[in-house]
């Protein structure tokens, strides 16, 4: 397992992250064995959120039964829509809250936001977030599916008033482009148009944590870019707005000719992007069974070259 040092958490943290954003862990049925199996790995980084079912419940079950809470980086979001916007200090409170006491911990390591109001004044968020810093329940704040401007407004904010800045952001990255928008008020960080969003990153020492690496199963290589209809028709709605589209098409074509090269899946290829970037982008993967989790794991060995990743991305 490859591991990463993050500013104020207090264990290297694994370069994969377990997402929880699946349907056994949102259901709420046992996970057991796909938790422990991550554990023992050296998965030591859970990525949860409060919509996501019954996973923060699942999740502090486990970690109850494990005594393993200070072994583990643990990051969950709040502030959800649900019909409304909920980007308020009195939702952070009430979903921060909730989230401690169904993953029976006292702190966790990352706190984010979900969405982002951007009706609502950056300093009003910020202010609210560093209650929870300052109580000691959160080690780091961030963002996800935010738009750049409004993250570097939020940190100029911070900044100027002696406030922990967002320091993890989890947008979009992966080898296939979010052309649409899945679920509305989504961000993207790769590709070309976001190369100086990534070295902002760089420089505020921010951490980018992956959402959908895969694509929503798009780059999962079960289909192959040959059958377009069986694919389109293999995704959920997300998948097909978002990822849908004939220039990701030949990425995934590019992605299955490569894999053949390396004796490997196309999966892991897509992972091996996303791995190789040079910001050290950590991928949240949601590994449904035993066997998927130690081929995504396996992914970390796999080197791309410059001149591979550029092919990949139709960039040569």
């Amino acid at each position: 397992m490859q591991y990463v040092r993050l500013a104020k958490i207090p264990r290297p943290v694994s370069r994969l992250l377990f997402g929880c954003a699946y349907p056994g862990m949102i259901a709420g049925e046992d996970q057991t064995a796909l938790l422990d199996q991550a554990f023992a790995a050296g998965v030591n980084a859970i990525d949860t959120a409060e919509n996501y079912g019954k996973s923060e419940l699942i999740l502090g079950a486990w970690m109850a039964e494990r005594s393993n809470r200070d072994q583990l980086t643990i990051i969950t979001k709040g502030c959800h829509p649900y019909g409304r916007s909920r980007v308020t200090p009195e939702d952070m409170r009430h979903d921060f809250a909730q989230s401690l006491e169904r993953l029976r911990t006292d702190h966790v390591d990352v706190y984010m936001l979900h969405r982002d109001d951007p009706q609502r004044d950056v300093g009003e968020i910020m202010e609210a977030l560093n209650e929870f810093v300052r109580a000691g329940q959160t080690l780091r704040i961030g963002a996800s599916n935010w738009t750049m401007p409004r993250v570097r407004e939020a940190n100029a904010y911070a900044h100027a008033h002696g406030l922990e800045p967002f320091s993890v952001l989890s947008p979009n990255y992966s080898l296939a482009r979010q052309i649409g928008d899945p679920w509305g008020g989504c961000t993207a960080l790769s590709g070309e148009e976001h190369a100086a969003d990534r070295a902002w990153c760089a420089q505020e020492g921010i951490t980018v944590i992956a959402y959908a690496a895969l694509a929503h199963g798009f780059l999962a290589g079960k289909i192959l870019s040959s059958e377009p209809t069986r694919l389109e028709a293999s995704l959920d709605e997300g998948g097909r707005r978002g990822y849908f589209y004939p220039e990701n098409l030949e990425r995934l074509r590019r992605a299955e000719h490569l894999a053949a090269q390396k004796s490997c899946s196309v999966a892991q290829i897509a992972l091996a992007y996303v791995l190789t970037d040079e910001l050290g982008i950590l991928p949240a993967i949601s590994a449904t069974k035993q066997r998927h989790l130690e081929a995504n794991i396996a992914a970390l060995d796999i080197a791309l070259t410059a001149e591979e990743r550029a092919w990949l991305d139709l960039r040569a």
